[in-house]
């Protein structure tokens, strides 16, 4: 019951009419090969066994979501939720299989179930309830991501050692990522191609008052739709813990964007009726293979995202050029096998053939002298990284020392992507700054066995050995601002707390740091602590709600600069005067709010210095020379009496 919304005009024959005919109906599989041949011209690192692995490792999360939105995308819906649905299903699996003695067999069928009844609550809204897709879909993908960071408490929960060898490899070659994503392809397709619900989704799709009249229940089987995009958003939570090693509550955020995006590129119309499984595969491939191109080339994260945004665009024109010229619809029913293979296999033949010319461009070129190094930082949306940055980047330019930096956006698993791309790349040494110390263990484990130094700076990399840290105490920080606050009141009174991002290490750390400091002031009293994700517009929101339910407070402390200064907006003329505000980590816009009043302290970490030390000591551990484990910078408590003088 395939629904050909997309009829063939053309009639005429020969050569350039049937090219077209193949690049219209081809669009995602030419572009694929195209990125393929351009960064293999591009860069020698790229067509190496262990880079085309990292490809498919980075691309199985991604695709196992999208095989699952593809079910969705064909019957013209929309499901926004399956990151969420994805850290929840892990959250789950992880918090019954260690937490409460669950046999992990049994936990690996409670995530799943948690992933088929998020999908049943999404189609029971919509096909029952008649909610759009798209506000259905967007509160699961709230309530979902709300309720693993009830279950997890806000910190990353150890995945069962059972269920992590799913993040391994077979042989010590292949990894087991891939290994899934290529079953739940198979799944996909045979489920599109050859059941009765996937010829549902197709005649739901293409036109959903037809398939009614016809005698298709779509109500049930839009819940069935909505189960199995469940199911698949489960898989691929499993697999992404699996390769951090622990249930991260803020895993795969944003990744419905990007299961979307890679559904879309393989030729599926938002419109509904078209897409088939393989489209869907060399959409997340094209994703996975843009993002570790652009990593290799030294392309900015920002611009990366650009990139990424731009190639999103031009698959939805593809899509609306196909349809104007009568392309032949990209679905898995019908006879054309045969053709389809042939495809793929010329496509494969004429890839190899040009990629294997294009690496004569790499044979005896001379690579450079200069020592080559990467930096992968957790984010660069937070001034107190920007400079971890700017001190590494002065410090590799005084040095002649190679430095790529990326930027990881608070996502374990896109930094952990970053330092696979590392390690293939053969880096002489690694700097990282990790999103979360755990999830960064098994990567910084792998640059070990590939003998590339790690140097980790600001937080620690747990389970894994780095020859050494660079870091401020967090603790001891938190701690010094609790003991400025509390002097600053006499001993007494009552203090809101802006925490971190829930389920960093940095938040955990410095919280833990606050909690200590403050149990010396029992005349201290902590009256609220909300997260305001050490974001200033957060900070603004978070603090202005307190201050409802709480207008005589009388001290702030926030566990960085952005969230202070935000705090300080809310507060107005309150703020510096009757109402202290003691911020964290001395960036420039913190030690200007402290110059002018408003911003009574701010621990200061010398972020520059961070990234200065870090560039130093990878250098030293390249040339073989001894390097110290734990490098302390000192953090400093600064206030109006002192700030002239202090430079980050």
């Amino acid at each position: 019951m395939a629904a050909d919304t997309l009829k063939s005009t053309t009639g005429a024959s020969g050569a350039p009419g049937g090219l077209r005919r193949l690049l219209l109906d081809n669009g995602a599989l030419t572009a694929l090969i195209v990125l393929v041949i351009a960064l293999s011209a591009l860069s020698g690192d790229f067509l190496t066994t262990d880079n085309l692995l990292n490809i498919g490792v980075q691309a199985a999360v991604t695709a196992i979501l999208a095989f699952g939105v593809t079910f969705v995308i064909v019957a013209a819906g929309i499901d926004l939720s399956v990151g969420s649905v994805a850290a929840l299903s892990a959250t789950v699996l992880a918090w019954s299989a260690t937490q409460h003695g669950v046999p992990v067999a049994l936990a690996v069928v409670l995530a799943v179930a948690t992933g088929v009844a998020a999908g049943l609550v999404n189609g029971f809204l919509i096909a029952y309830g008649k909610l759009p897709p798209f506000i259905a879909t967007l509160a699961m993908l709230s309530v979902g991501r709300g309720l693993a960071l009830v279950i997890s408490g806000g910190v990353p929960i150890p995945f069962p050692d059972s269920v992590s060898h799913l993040g391994d490899t077979l042989g010590d070659w292949l990894p087991v990522p891939v290994l899934v994503m290529i079953v739940m392809g198979l799944l996909a397709a045979f489920v599109l191609g050859r059941t009765y619900i996937g010829r549902s989704m197709y005649a739901i799709g293409g036109n959903e008052e037809a398939a009614r009249l016809s005698g298709l229940r779509v109500k049930k089987q839009k819940l069935a739709i909505y189960a199995l995009s469940g199911v698949f958003a489960a898989v691929a939570g499993i697999v992404l813990a699996s390769r951090l090693s622990s249930a991260q509550p803020q895993a795969a955020d944003g990744y419905e964007l990007d299961a979307i995006a890679a559904v879309v590129i393989g030729g599926a119309s938002l419109a509904g009726g078209t897409g088939k499984a393989s489209g869907t595969l060399v959409g997340a491939l094209i994703l996975a293979v843009l993002r570790n191109g652009l990593n290799l080339l030294n392309v900015s994260a920002f611009w990366q995202q650009v990139v990424i945004g731009v190639v999103i665009a031009l698959a939805v024109l593809l899509d609306t050029v196909r349809r104007k010229a009568g392309a032949t619809p990209v679905t898995s029913g019908g006879g054309n096998k045969g053709k389809q293979a042939a495809t793929y296999g010329l496509a494969a033949v004429v890839t190899v053939a040009i990629v294997g010319a294009t690496s004569f461009l790499h044979n005896g070129s001379s690579s450079s002298d200069k020592p080559k190094m990467g930096l992968s930082l957790s984010t660069l949306n937070n001034p107190f990284f920007v400079q971890i940055r700017s001190g590494a980047q002065a410090e590799a330019k005084r040095l002649g020392v190679d430095l790529t930096v990326t930027d990881a956006q608070n996502d374990a698993s896109q930094q952990a992507n970053q330092l696979q791309n590392f390690t293939s790349s053969h880096l002489g040494a690694i700097i990282v700054n990790p999103v979360d110390s755990d999830a960064a263990g098994n990567s910084v484990k792998a640059a070990d066995k590939a003998n590339i130094p790690v140097i980790a700076v600001d937080r620690g990399v747990n389970k894994a050995d780095v020859n050494a840290l660079v870091a401020s105490d967090n603790i001891a920080g938190g701690e010094q601002a609790a003991k400025t606050i509390a002097e600053k009141l006499g001993g007494k009174g009552k203090i809101v707390i802006l925490q971190g991002q829930a389920g960093t290490s940095a938040a955990r750390e410095r919280a833990q740091g606050f909690a200590n400091g403050l149990k010396a002031y029992p005349g201290i009293k902590v009256v609220a602590q909300q997260p305001a994700d050490f974001d200033r517009t957060k900070g603004l929101d978070v603090m202005s709600n307190l201050l409802q339910a709480h207008p005589d407070v009388q001290g702030v402390i926030a566990a960085n600069d952005e969230m202070a200064l935000g705090a300080i907006k809310a507060l107005g003329s309150k703020a510096g005067t009757s109402v202290p505000v003691v911020g964290f980590d001395g960036t420039p816009d913190g030690l200007k709010a402290v110059k002018a009043g408003t911003l009574y302290a701010s621990v200061a970490q010398q972020p520059t210095q961070l990234g200065r030390i870090a560039v130093d000591n990878a250098l030293k551990a390249t040339q073989g020379k001894k390097v110290e484990q734990m490098v302390k910078v000192p953090v400093k408590v600064v206030t109006k009496d002192n700030v002239a003088g202090f430079s980050g």
